[in-house]
């Protein structure tokens, strides 16, 4: 992924929590037909003396789960994304000299990938993803509110994947680039649009400008 220094995101903490937040991964990887993107949840685990891993389930008969361990995953996790008009910037009215772009914050996560058959751990993963999925929930709703039998017949159709993270890249796109009257302006503007993605953007201009 091309990415300036000044988009560059580096902090783990910073990586990990966006993944925790946007948990649905394209996974992408070489298959025979050529490039194949597959869209899964996934949830992050710390490990030591390593950047952590990613587990998740598929259908069995997904062939993601098929790959060979030394083959190289690439997972994109996709944050707080919004266009950016013009008529934001602050200095629109000094000099005229802007244009439209993009703003956004993405995950790349290189791995590689080994699968779980063992459906003891296939219901852990799914417990953990649900939980923490349903976190957010007045009333969260847990896997043991299912019948167990209607539980069972599920996870035999069902596989495990443990992505181990071999090299992670941030990149967040934030008006970084843009004087502080512009970040200023921007935030502002999103604010005002009053709904949660622009209001996420605005909190990262924010957080990432320049005082």
């Amino acid at each position: 992924m091309y990415c300036p220094p000044h988009f560059q995101e580096n902090s783990l903490a910073a990586l990990v929590n966006l993944i925790e937040g946007f948990p649905l991964a394209t996974i992408i990887h070489n298959s025979a037909n050529g490039l194949t993107a597959d869209h899964i949840p996934l949830v992050y685990e710390a490990a030591q003396n390593s950047k952590g891993r990613l587990l998740g389930h598929i259908a069995k008969n997904n062939p993601l789960w098929q790959i060979a361990q030394d083959q190289e995953l690439l997972a994109v996790f996709q944050g707080p994304s919004t266009y950016i008009s013009p008529n934001l910037y602050a200095t629109k009215l000094e000099s005229g000299r802007v244009v439209p772009t993009w703003n956004y914050a993405v995950v790349h996560a290189h791995c590689s990938l080994k699968a779980i058959h063992d459906p003891t751990q296939v219901l852990q993963i799914v417990t953990r993803l649900t939980d923490q999925c349903e976190a957010t929930q007045s009333h969260p709703w847990r896997v043991a509110d299912a019948p167990p039998e209607f539980t069972n017949k599920l996870l035999a159709n069902t596989m495990g994947i443990e992505l181990t993270i071999k090299r992670l890249q941030g990149k967040w796109k934030v008006s970084q680039n843009q004087p502080p009257s512009n970040q200023q302006s921007v935030a502002q503007g999103l604010l005002e649009a009053g709904s949660e993605v622009p209001n996420q953007m605005a909190q990262l201009i924010r957080a990432y400008g320049t005082e």
